[in-house]
């Protein structure tokens, strides 16, 4: 009996082809079409993107399903509890776009501090006359503390760059270790939240949305940063209160804010596009041809392994 592998979408790279050639046959269908939704009881193999979550009801009507392979470091689309009670393997793809995420995290810091969209925007307006002494003024990151939520090799990877440009990371103790991280290029502390947000003139956001970090960051959290304090978010949405982030940077209190990811992305926050010193981006975190091709492969070989040899023809 033919392996069936079940994709929502085509992948960066030749790796889901592969696949589909070692185990015949794959089916490509857009997520929660006619044809995706059909092609599900025979499948032994899904892949889903980021923003495609599965529930308990599709592995009901997948009684063939072995494996379930999310095209992110994250799993939270995918119900892992019922996987493994069921026996189905969950493989993602962690370490492979650490640098490119950390990458869009720091380009989301220097477009704020520096208001470069504001900048792009004037010049091609037409509109721009020239150097003023008070021209779009930002501020300056050499010197202030960066609290980092997350000691992963994300959140380390964005310690590491943020360190170059002067800075001080500190990391958010979640599991109350204390003492000091080890993030690659120096030592950096672990504290309490609460400890973290008062120090923190930036706060990027590099933890798993789970139960605990779930709604983490609300009004009262946000309120204890120091005004003008900038928020980066590159993890996943729900871990900060947007509609709170929103009225504390009308309010003036918060100096900015950059997202790649929303809660209940690809909808957003209608307030977020009226919002005052943001930058919007449309989960690009680990838009880049060597990541994406690379998250393939990883999660293309781990469903390999779930589903064992290549039967023979």
């Amino acid at each position: 009996m033919s392996i069936r592998i079940l994709a929502t979408s085509p992948l960066v790279g030749p790796a889901l082809v592969d696949l589909g050639t070692r185990f015949p046959d794959l089916c490509v269908a857009p997520f929660r079409s006619p044809e995706w939704n059909a092609a599900l009881a025979q499948a032994e193999a899904v892949v889903v993107l980021v923003t495609e979550p599965i529930t308990e009801a599709d592995l009901d009507a997948a009684p063939r399903l072995k494996a379930i392979g999310a095209y992110s470091v994250g799993v939270n689309q995918v119900p892992v509890a019922a996987c493994q009670a069921r026996g189905i393997t969950v493989v993602n793809t962690p370490g492979v776009l650490t640098d490119a995420t950390a990458d869009i995290a720091l380009t989301l810091l220097m477009a704020l501090t520096r208001r470069v969209a504001e900048g792009e925007t004037l010049v091609r307006s037409g509109a721009w006359q020239g150097w003023a002494p008070d021209q779009l003024l930002g501020s300056g990151l050499a010197g202030k503390i960066c609290g980092i939520l997350g000691s992963g090799s994300i959140g380390q990877a964005f310690a590491r760059r943020v360190r170059v440009l002067g800075m001080t990371p500190i990391f958010w103790d979640r599991e109350g270790r204390g003492g000091e991280a080890d993030f690659g290029a120096g030592h950096a502390s672990r504290m309490p939240l609460v400890d973290l947000l008062s120090r923190s003139a930036v706060l990027s956001i590099h933890c798993p949305l789970t139960d605990q970090t779930r709604g983490l960051l609300d009004r009262s959290s946000l309120e204890k940063l120091p005004a003008g304090a900038v928020i980066i978010n590159t993890a996943r949405g729900g871990i900060l209160d947007e509609n709170a982030a929103i009225g504390l940077l009308e309010s003036g209190h918060l100096g900015g804010v950059g997202l790649d990811v929303y809660e209940g992305e690809p909808r957003i926050n209608p307030r977020w596009v009226r919002a005052p010193r943001t930058v919007l981006l449309p989960h690009l975190g680990s838009a880049t041809v060597e990541t994406r091709a690379a998250m393939a492969h990883l999660l293309c070989e781990g469903l390999a392994a779930a589903l064992g040899a290549c039967p023979s023809n």
